[in-house]
């Protein structure tokens, strides 16, 4: 009798889905201690990053060479076939090659290659192979361009090492730009030039009364550094003009009043506002913006504009239109959240969509508003894509006023669906923002962020045909054990299917 056909191999477990992943049957690359990565000239600092991560679990020395042998191989080369972060990855039994247009799309698809390597590759210290690929053809390119998260280092503060291990776990995913909520009623993280009681003194507490803390300008160039060099763009928020509260605790004269009220620990919010009157509001908004345009290289500058309940319409359309104008004078375009549409609106503007996906009517004709002045939109919707709303009712962690939201909840819409008269067109991608009232430990950031971050991820990256929560939730269950190597403290939710070595 024939032999009974052999099954076609399972397609890799990847996270986001790429364009198009095919198995090549029978074939495998294996490392050994004499695989060499050759990264051609141009390639940015993928071959470096790759090797700084897998020297750690082989043990192997990976030398990242300019050229040489084509076998026993990861190379990595430009290829005019691609553009932005679109990639191609190969694998034979011979060698691994990845190309693509930039060393954006080369990082991107190294973030592919991590995956297909067995999960204890990510561990920290040297680990028993085989350390085998399969063989496989990519073809990958992203559905949006900003595809980001959030972390709010105003309610809590988090130092740079904290930040810097956020942002590899993000990168691990595709993430491309991190924003970073450095002002709020609680505290302000950032030190300014001329200004600093900003930092010194609206730094210096938190939520709950902890001793707060900021980043000098030499630490947030750090972290955006070493996020560029992850080509994750850094977005800095200063938020105004509401929750302004650490700021006019700072200066009495930032206050109508002349009075500078008592530093805040708590959590309510809307009860602040700049004095939009006053010339020196704007005398520091430019010196904090123009300071922070010149530390930052990515394109935007966040102004923040969420919950001015304190302030005016017509003071917050003034506020609005002055701040967009001192951003674009520094050379950056201004992204706020979607209220910003209710003001006047520079060319370029992003306006986020952080409202629940259903039933914000003021959410939504703000996004609209926003979008007839030709900006695009970030969609952020809470009880999807915040990372600090509860699980569960068990969750110890986060809040609720946006509803519950489970992985299922948070992988399984549409941003260009979401709201009536914002188009796939409109859309510049998605965000998951991780709001930190409750959130003080590396731990505490691991626990909330995944699994949904890779969904939301996935959502900005992968074509929305590819995805289906029944697959997802599959591929999403493969990342246990490589969160569990990296010592990701991550909620392992009753909906995912979880392998016994991610418990």
């Amino acid at each position: 009798a024939p032999a009974a056909a052999r099954p076609p191999p399972a397609a890799p477990r990847l996270v986001p889905e790429p364009s198009s992943v095919r198995t090549v049957p029978g074939v495998t690359f294996t490392l050994t201690r004499a695989t060499r990565i050759v990264a051609r000239p141009g390639s940015g600092t993928a071959g470096a990053h790759l090797a700084g991560i897998l020297r750690r679990s082989t043990g192997y020395p990976l030398p990242v060479v300019a050229g040489g042998a084509s076998r026993d191989v990861i190379s990595l080369a430009l290829s005019g076939r691609e553009t932005g972060e679109a990639y191609r990855l190969a694998v034979t039994g011979t060698s691994v090659r990845l190309e693509a247009g930039t060393p954006e799309g080369l990082f991107r698809g190294v973030q592919t290659l991590r995956q297909l390597l067995p999960p204890s590759v990510e561990a920290p210290t040297v680990q028993h192979g085989p350390w085998t690929v399969p063989g496989v053809r990519v073809e990958d390119s992203p559905r949006f361009a900003w595809r980001g998260t959030m972390l709010d280092v105003a309610r809590h503060f988090f130092t740079v090492r904290q930040v810097e291990r956020y942002i590899d776990l993000a990168a691990l995913y595709k993430i491309n730009t991190l924003h970073l909520h450095l002002s709020d009623d609680q505290g302000w993280r950032i030190a300014i030039d001329g200004w600093p009681r900003l930092a010194a003194y609206g730094g210096s507490t938190e939520v709950g009364g902890g001793r707060g803390g900021y980043y000098t300008q030499a630490d947030y160039t750090r972290i955006v550094r070493y996020a560029a060099e992850r080509y994750i763009t850094v977005v800095p928020e200063i938020d105004g003009p509401g929750h302004t509260n650490a700021a006019l605790a700072s200066y009495a004269r930032l206050n109508c009043d002349g009075q500078a009220p008592p530093l805040y620990t708590g959590t309510d919010v809307g009860f602040s506002s700049w004095c939009i009157a006053k010339p020196v509001t704007y005398e520091l908004l430019d010196a904090v913006l123009g300071r922070l345009a010149r530390l930052t290289p990515g394109p935007y500058l966040h102004i923040g504009g969420d919950e001015a309940h304190s302030t005016t319409a017509a003071d917050y359309a003034t506020y609005i239109g002055r701040a967009g104008r001192i951003v674009t004078g520094h050379g950056k375009r201004p992204a706020g959240w979607s209220e910003i549409g209710a003001g006047r609106l520079p060319a370029g503007s992003v306006a986020q969509y952080w409202n629940t996906a259903t039933g914000s009517e003021g959410g939504t004709r703000t996004a609209r508003e926003a979008v007839a002045q030709g900006a695009k939109v970030v969609m952020s919707p809470a009880n999807r894509a915040y990372l600090d709303m509860k699980y569960d009712e068990r969750t110890r962690l986060g809040q609720d006023w946006a509803g519950l939201v489970e992985v299922r909840d948070a992988y399984d819409w549409d941003p260009a669906a979401l709201v009536d008269g914002v188009t796939e067109g409109d859309v510049l991608g998605v965000e998951a923002p991780l709001w930190t009232e409750t959130i003080v430990t590396d731990d505490d950031i691991d626990f909330m962020a995944f699994p949904r971050l890779p969904a939301i991820a996935e959502i900005g990256w992968s074509p929305r045909a590819a995805r289906t929560w029944s697959d997802f939730r599959l591929r999403l269950a493969a990342q246990g054990p490589r969160w569990s190597a990296l010592a990701v403290n991550f909620y392992r939710s009753p909906q995912v299917p979880w392998p016994a070595s991610a418990s």
